[in-house]
């Protein structure tokens, strides 16, 4: 850990809140040592050093700067490997890695210190009894169980020797050290492509851990420590993105990880999806993180949901919900599984077969030199606009009041809801539809739709799905099942970030009856990609306006009757 001491201020007042609520009998009885008896003269590090059977051990801490934290006021355990199972040419090689890695990695990242120092280091008092087990948490995270005889494998040759600042026991062999799925990744040459995005600076970075912090009071009302620990934490583990902390010792997973061979592959292949307009800001970091996402999310299995038995059927992501309510709402539809995978061990194409095999502390590498992920089954979703959607409708037609010399909108929407009675009950997407009736006699009408988290370069096939009178009102008049006609038009971007419009259909007849799917184009490709930006207007936009003359009106209405948009992923 990255330490900073002697009266830092760090925090204000609610954190001090905190850490005054922490400074109870409980933290006294960390930080005093109570229940343990007999405390020996002088400091951890004073026992240490003079030990002649710990000099090796003594070497590496005072090469890494521990020394310091050894002899200061924070509460230790300490676990010693003595010289008969660490060699002074062990301690060279650690000491001479700390140096090589010291300036070009966070210090608590520093190898030797994450893997050795801080593997055989726990805060706070921890004494054994001649019976029983507990589960402690090493400095570096790692859990380890504490037995009256060791710890994990290592056998104590002395225990429960309280100094000071802490507790010192000496161990017949090193405490092994185990890493977890993201540590495994600066391990293997073969996944240097993605360590290299999940340790990007971007995300992954030191932050303040006040609750192990050790407080030294308040000064013009802020919290001081007298020394302050901090932690690595990554924001790519957030929901939004791949939904699962690859760092925590408290969960487990499975991981399908692509080699470099095959992140060079899909690099290649996926950043064209991901290509931003010119006035997007920051538009290469968004683009170098979503094109890496598009790798690695739906990658990362939780064991929680996908134990052995369930495996032999399907494996769901961390990127999905285990609940298949949940998913249908997610995703819009029943036939979409995004991010769920089916057969993933009994099939010859499932996405776990074939990999490498790989055990870490919290779970299993698959490392994968055949990638069988497909991007249709992740990232490269069909869309759906419901036009029922309060922010789906940008705007409608409007027209000057003659009256009020005000504009005001040509039609109303009204949002309709399919009952479980009707006809047309799970025929109408989500069971509702929106129909925009007319204000006027005169002219046609039209409303403009959003349209978010459109991919690049990737063609779509773009649907219009319109609903019928029926749908609502089982007893619907013949006027009220009258088709329209209607013009489509979409708005889009171009690299530039000037605003483009194309025509996708000048006239089609609705077939009133049914809930149509009219095909407003084949495989169009947009040329700059919207997906992921938080939009206030989004720059890709669908316009729908009926097209019916006064002459046709006997026969055809102005009224709509939309249900949805649908882009969806063209398939030669």
């Amino acid at each position: 850990m990255k330490r900073h001491n002697i009266y830092k201020t760090v925090l204000g007042l609610a954190i001090a809140a905190l850490t005054l609520t922490a400074c109870s009998d409980e933290w006294d009885e960390h930080y005093n040592g109570s229940g343990v008896t007999g405390t020996l003269d002088g400091t951890l590090w004073d026992a240490i050093k003079s030990d002649n059977n710990l000099s090796n051990f003594a070497k590496v801490v005072q090469a890494c700067g521990y020394d310091k934290s050894l002899a200061g006021s924070q509460v230790f355990t300490v676990f010693a490997p003595t010289n008969a199972s660490f060699s002074s040419e062990e301690a060279d090689a650690l000491i001479a890695a700390y140096n090589e890695e010291k300036g070009d990695v966070e210090e608590n990242e520093n190898s030797t210190i994450k893997e050795f120092i801080q593997n055989h280091i726990a805060l706070y008092n921890h004494s054994v009894s001649s019976s029983g087990e507990d589960s402690i948490t090493l400095m570096n995270g790692k859990y380890a169980i504490l037995k009256p005889d060791g710890i994990d494998n290592s056998k104590f040759l002395t225990s429960n020797l309280h100094y000071k600042n802490g507790i010192l026991f000496t161990v017949a062999d090193k405490v092994q050290f185990s890493s977890n799925l993201f540590e495994y990744l600066r391990k293997d040459n073969d996944l240097d492509s993605l360590k290299n995005f999940f340790y990007n600076k971007m995300f992954y970075r030191s932050e303040f851990q006040a609750n192990q912090s050790v407080p030294g009071g308040i000064v013009d009302g802020k919290t001081i420590y007298l020394d302050s620990v901090f932690r690595m934490q990554n924001d790519l583990y957030g929901s939004k993105f791949l939904a699962a902390n690859l760092s925590s010792e408290d969960s487990t997973y499975i991981m399908i990880a692509p080699t470099n061979k095959v992140w060079r592959e899909l690099l290649e292949e996926y950043s064209d999806y991901f290509n931003y307009d010119n006035t997007v800001r920051y538009r290469d970091s968004i683009q170098y993180t979503n094109t890496r996402l598009a790798i690695t999310q739906g990658t990362i299995f939780s064991r929680t949901f996908n134990s052995d038995i369930a495996l032999r059927d399907s494996a769901i992501s961390t990127n999905t919900s285990p609940n298949g309510t949940t998913r249908l709402r997610q995703w819009g539809n029943d036939s979409l599984h995004y991010y769920e995978y089916f057969n993933p061990l009994q099939s010859p194409s499932g996405i776990m077969t074939g990999a490498t095999n790989i055990a870490c502390s919290n779970g299993t590498m698959l490392k994968a030199d055949d990638w069988k992920i497909l991007k249709d089954q992740t990232f490269f979703q069909t869309r759906i606009i419901e036009a029922e959607n309060y922010n789906a409708i940008r705007e409608v037609s409007t027209a000057v009041n003659s009256s009020t010399g005000e504009r005001e909108a040509t039609i109303i929407p009204k949002r309709l809801r399919v009952e479980a009675d009707n006809a047309f009950y799970n025929k109408v997407s989500r069971n509702e539809f929106v129909e925009f009736e007319p204000t006027r006699t005169s002219g046609n009408h039209s409303v403009t739709f959003n349209i978010t988290n459109v991919l690049s370069n990737i063609g779509y096939d773009i649907y219009l799905v319109t609903a019928p009178a029926l749908a609502n009102d089982s007893n619907a008049t013949v006027y009220q099942r009258m088709p329209t006609i209607l013009r489509c038009s979409i708005g889009f971007n171009n690299q530039e970030g000037v605003k483009q419009t194309k025509d996708l259909v000048s006239s089609v007849t609705t077939n009133p009856d049914v809930v149509d799917a009219i095909l407003l184009a084949s495989d169009f490709k947009f040329p700059v990609c919207s997906y992921g930006l938080n939009e206030t207007e989004p720059q890709v936009t669908l316009t729908v306006e009926t097209r019916v003359k006064s002459s046709e009106l006997s026969t055809h209405t102005r009224t709509m009757r939309l249900d949805c948009i649908v882009l969806k992923p063209h398939q030669e």
